[in-house]
């Protein structure tokens, strides 16, 4: 039994979206935004820098599978939960006197991200119904581009104050968890979905293998991206803006939800990962035609932020009953091969240069477009009992 569309639903949609972009853009995305100002500061090298990032996916990941396991059942609770580390774990890094207390923090903020999602998905898939459904998860996931522009912004107004901006990101995820908790209401009373079995599992080995190589290949952006345009000998302020522009992108998957939640879950990847390689392309080619690279990094943020949006909608095709089990398993996939593909990104790029690790990362991020196209048909859907 749902919940019928009423005037709360807005505001649900609204403030997730808004959490969405806090956990992700604001908190979790922003780490490398911040981070050559942080290592100044608290005087740490890039061995430790790639420490926590690793152990923030580690996290974010436990978050995810923790959002498997419960979104059906405590969604409400889990929002707050992803508020608390987020919000929280970004106001200590604000006022962190030493490098472990930062990376402490830093890591367990990671943790928000990985909650909302699926918490998200479920709030959402138990508020609409019928063909609005996709379309609502598209926008809410779209989040993360008006995250990163924030962020961006928080940081050409308040560069080298890294702290005040951190500061203003945990109070701002703290207050998006609070509305999306009162928005989300008191839970309906409804029959509780079993875990999914090992056939769901079967029907979902496209995805997994897709959002891997994806992941893998689109890591070098969110990595390497920025310090590829300082080498290249881009203005420090225009790596900002570059920033800017990929959040932006990820911003306008709202607007064009409408048009790609319309078309079924297989091609919304197609197209794009399709748009995210060509982006990862132009970007390891002319990161010094600042032209170039802006646009690079909006039709990245957009590819990348729709082709997530496109996996909520592939899982749910599958198993709508279990779609933020779904969610959780395909962004925990996508987040491992980030940490694989940011590994070897950096080994590649010591050995090769940037142009070699950006070729190769466009080369993953074509394949996982390209493997749909040999596998479609052969998804079919999993009995919910």
């Amino acid at each position: 039994m749902k919940r019928s569309f009423s005037l709360s639903t807005p505001v649900l949609l609204t403030s997730g979206l808004g959490l969405v972009a806090a956990t992700y853009g604001l908190v979790r995305l922003a780490f490398g935004l911040f981070l050559p100002d942080v290592q100044r500061d608290l005087g740490f090298g890039s061995d430790v820098a790639g420490a926590v990032a690793s152990g923030a996916s580690v996290l974010y990941c436990t978050g995810a599978v923790t959002g498997f396991l419960l979104a059906a059942r405590a969604a409400r609770w889990l929002v707050a939960a992803a508020a608390v580390t987020a919000g929280v774990g970004a106001l200590v890094m604000a006022a962190s006197p030493t490098t472990t207390v930062f990376a402490a923090a830093a890591v367990v903020a990671s943790t928000g991200a990985g909650l909302a999602s699926p918490a998200m998905v479920q709030l959402v898939a138990g508020r609409v119904d019928g063909g609005s459904r996709d379309r609502a998860q598209a926008v809410v996931n779209s989040g993360t581009g008006p995250g990163l522009v924030a962020a961006g912004v928080l940081a050409l107004l308040l560069l080298p104050d890294w702290r005040t901006a951190w500061a203003v990101a945990g109070v701002v995820t703290l207050m998006a968890g609070a509305a999306v908790f009162l928005a989300a209401g008191r839970p309906v009373r409804s029959p509780r979905a079993a875990l999914p079995g090992r056939s769901w599992f079967g029907a979902q080995a496209v995805p997994i293998v897709v959002a891997l190589l994806f992941g893998a290949g689109s890591a070098v952006v969110w990595t390497y991206g920025r310090s590829t345009l300082v080498q290249a000998g881009v203005p420090t302020a225009s790596t900002v803006v570059a920033w800017i522009a990929l959040g932006l992108g990820g911003a306008a998957v709202a607007v064009t939800a409408r048009w790609t939640s319309a078309l079924p879950a297989a091609r919304q990847w197609q197209l794009t990962t399709a748009v995210a390689a060509a982006s990862v392309l132009g970007l390891g080619l002319l990161p010094q035609v600042v032209g170039v690279a802006l646009v690079a990094c909006a039709t990245f943020g957009w590819g990348y932020t729709a082709a997530t949006g496109a996996l909520i909608a592939w899982t749910s095709e599958i198993d709508r009953e279990h779609a933020a089990a779904g969610t959780s398993v395909l962004f925990v996939v996508l987040v491992a091969g980030q940490a694989l593909g940011a590994a070897a990104a950096g080994v590649l790029s010591g050995a090769a240069g940037s142009v070699a690790t950006f070729l190769a990362a466009t080369v993953v991020v074509a394949v996982a477009c390209g493997l749909t196209l040999r596998t479609r048909g052969l998804r079919r859907a999993v009995p919910t009992r």
